[in-house]
């Protein structure tokens, strides 16, 4: 991936949070590029890319909150691997994720993902998940939605609660490209949405923990797409805010 895909990729950090774009200013240096952007909300997000494509990204929204992340594109031999592993595909929801998809053009072939499909596309997160990435989805089935209390789901996907919605999906991504074996015991995973999710690992179970004390368990792992990996979760992840 080239530094520009990946300044653009630090743009669209500032989409999922429901921001508009008002203005944003490039400097570049020696061995890196970095980028500042400020939303007319006051959103305000930094990127710095390195020669390697190993990328920084810090935000912080208009009531002080934080989001701090870094990736680095997997490459050379450990990244012919995963393709070779993955080359078939994963069977999700009746049909098979594919390498030579994106996450949106996998998910939407799943029918146990079509709850998630819709609220990405009501968040309007549709352009951001197509982009480059790379991006660990941890997808919600729609059993996992159904666990919600009644009416949620209706509720988070009415415009007027589209940034509570947007909050709730990118705390479900995290930057990079984490394969099931990449997750270990007690790690902690940095989300878009700027909090953080805790690994519990036994044997080859993978759980998630959230902020509120919920926990998701991964059922069925390494979905690969061109952009990143999908994981089937059966549980919707909560952040604290």
């Amino acid at each position: 991936m080239n530094k520009y895909m990946l300044s653009v990729l630090a743009l669209s950090f500032t989409l999922s949070a429901g921001s508009v774009l008002a203005q944003g200013t490039m400097t570049k240096k020696s061995d890196d590029e970095k980028t500042k952007v400020t939303t007319e909300d006051g959103m305000m997000t930094k990127t710095k890319v390195a020669d390697d494509g190993k990328t920084k990204v810090k935000g912080k929204t208009p009531r002080g909150g934080k989001m701090k992340a870094t990736t680095k594109p997997r490459e050379g031999a450990d990244m012919a691997d995963m393709n070779m592993s993955k080359s078939a595909g994963v069977m999700v929801g009746g049909a098979m994720m594919t390498p030579d998809k994106d996450i949106v053009d996998n998910a939407v072939n799943s029918s146990d993902h079509t709850t998630l499909v819709a609220a990405v596309k009501a968040a309007d997160l549709v352009n951001t998940l197509k982009s480059d990435g790379p991006f660990t989805v941890f997808a919600p089935t729609n059993a996992a939605f159904d666990k919600l209390p009644a009416g949620t789901v209706n509720t988070l996907v009415m415009p007027e609660n589209k940034a509570t919605l947007t909050t709730i999906l990118t705390y479900h991504v995290v930057p990079g490209r984490l394969l099931a074996a990449d997750l270990k015991d007690g790690q902690t995973l940095t989300t878009v949405q700027g909090e953080t999710l805790m690994v519990h690992r036994t044997g080859n179970m993978v759980m998630l923990h959230d902020a509120k004390g919920g926990k998701a368990t991964v059922t069925v792992a390494d979905a690969v797409s061109k952009n990143g990996v999908t994981h089937v979760i059966d549980t919707v992840l909560m952040p604290a805010k």
